[in-house]
């Protein structure tokens, strides 16, 4: 961490009231460190005493570090909105699987004050950021953590559509649609698409197609660097969305152009110290168990 931390934002998992007492606990923790705490406030409602929150949109600019305590859906959404402002964060699993929120609930008060004393790793991830073109203009723009998806609306039948990667043609292709995912989102959605692991560290970005029509059209990895476009194609009628972190999502029209690319800023995540991808993927992934 590059400032010193005076202010810690408490973030987490929406209408799960069990968080409520992991919040008054770690809040009590931080300001016996003579730290100031402001609660996300959404968050704020799961706590029976007074806290001073704040909404999600304009907490970034007043906390130096942020404390996400639920699942990685929970930290997802709180990555995206505190990014422009560049705050760390770190991610307490209350959750199921849990790729991202790596310190265990029971632990985090002697796992954090670690953190806060300097034993820690700390690493930059990669961020998407998409927009959506429609007749020349703008009409929508998020950001995605994990992948942004194309993919095919209520109705079962296939979408036709055309990538490019820096303004190159790549491929045309029939099929549900395409996931567009970071290094974070590879052991997302992307993997059970049948995409690979990517190092979360690595500047890349992968492309996987969703159920194609045809055999050839595989997962590609590309630089971090590009622009990639995609392009709704086909009959009139065929109706398609788009989807940011599986959270939010925006309906597409024929002939709609979706640009993804890196956001300016990445995430920052801060790790304990013994922290290790590998560990995690054996763990969470199973590998290496004996059946």
């Amino acid at each position: 961490m590059k400032k010193t931390i005076k202010t810690v934002g408490l973030f987490g998992k929406y209408q799960d009231d069990s968080v409520g007492d992991y919040i008054v606990r770690l809040s009590k923790a931080l300001r016996a460190r003579k730290l100031n705490v402001l609660v996300d406030e959404n968050t704020a409602g799961l706590i029976k005493e007074s806290v001073s929150n704040h909404p999600l949109a304009t907490i970034g600019k007043k906390i130096d570090l942020a404390v996400v305590i639920g699942g990685d859906g929970t930290l997802l959404n709180v990555a995206r909105h505190l990014a422009a402002d560049r705050v760390p964060i770190i991610g307490v699993n209350q959750g199921r699987l849990g790729f991202l929120t790596d310190i265990q609930a029971d632990d985090m008060i002697h796992e954090i004050e670690k953190i806060l004393d300097g034993d820690f790793r700390s690493e930059d991830r990669l961020l998407l950021h998409a927009e959506i073109m429609r007749k020349g203009k703008i009409v929508h723009d998020a950001n995605a953590f994990n992948d942004v998806i194309i993919n095919k609306g209520r109705l079962a039948r296939m979408i036709e559509f055309e990538t490019y990667l820096d303004g190159e043609l790549v491929n045309s292709a029939r099929g549900d649609g395409i996931i567009v995912a970071s290094p974070t989102g590879s052991t997302a959605y992307a993997l059970s698409a049948g995409g690979p692991i990517l190092h979360p560290t690595l500047p890349a970005i992968v492309l996987v197609p969703i159920c194609p029509h045809t055999f050839s059209n595989r997962p590609i990895v590309v630089s971090a660097d590009s622009v990639i476009e995609v392009v709704l194609m086909g009959p009139e009628a065929q109706h398609a969305q788009v989807t940011f972190d599986g959270q939010l999502n925006y309906p597409l029209e024929n002939n709609d152009r979706i640009y993804v690319r890196r956001f300016q800023a990445p995430v920052q995540l801060l790790h304990p110290s013994g922290h290790s991808h590998y560990d995690m993927l054996r763990a969470k992934l199973h590998w290496g168990k004996h059946l």
